[in-house]
C-alpha cells in the first residue's frame, strides 16, 4: 500500500469544509507529475491533507475511496481526479518547519518538491509525521 499527500490552500479548501463535506472529488490538477500520482493512487490508501500558502501545515489523513477517472471539470482527457474522504483530523498539525527540521525527512516530497500539489509519501516518512503529529 501506498501513502500520499494533497495540498490545498485552506481560502480555496480547507480541511474544516472537506469534514464537513465528507467526501471531495480532487478535481484542477494540472501537473502531469501530480496527475501521474493521482493515476498511481489505489482505494483505501491513505493521504496527508496539508494546508498550502496558508499555516503550511499536515492538518489531517484522508482515505482514497475512488480510484482515478477523467475530471468533470475539463474535457481534456489528459486530467485525472480521485475521491477521498476525511478519516481524522491530526491531533497536532505538523508544519513545514517541523518536516524541513528534521533529517529523517530531508528527502521527503513536500521538501524536494515543494509545488508538487499530489505526493507520495514513504511508509517512514508518513510513520515519522504521526509520531511528530502526536498520533500512535
Amino acid at each position: 500500500m501506498a501513502f500520499w499527500l494533497v495540498k490545498s490552500e485552506p481560502f480555496k479548501y480547507s480541511w474544516d469544509q472537506f469534514a464537513a463535506d465528507k467526501i471531495a472529488t480532487w478535481d484542477g490538477v494540472r501537473n502531469y507529475a501530480a496527475r501521474n500520482n493521482l493515476r498511481s493512487m489505489k482505494k483505501g490508501e491513505k493521504v496527508f491533507f496539508y494546508h498550502s500558502n496558508e499555516g503550511v501545515e499536515i492538518v489531517g489523513i484522508a482515505q482514497v475511496v475512488k480510484e482515478a477517472y477523467q475530471d468533470p471539470t475539463t474535457t481534456e482527457p489528459a486530467w485525472l481526479v480521485v475521491d477521498l474522504k476525511p478519516v481524522k483530523r491530526l491531533r497536532k498539525p505538523v508544519t513545514l518547519a517541523q518536516i524541513k527540521a528534521s533529517p529523517l525527512l530531508a528527502n521527503m516530497a513536500l521538501v524536494k518538491l515543494g509545488r508538487l500539489s499530489v505526493q507520495p509519501v514513504t511508509e517512514l516518512e508518513w510513520q515519522l509525521v504521526l509520531d511528530m503529529a502526536g498520533e500512535k
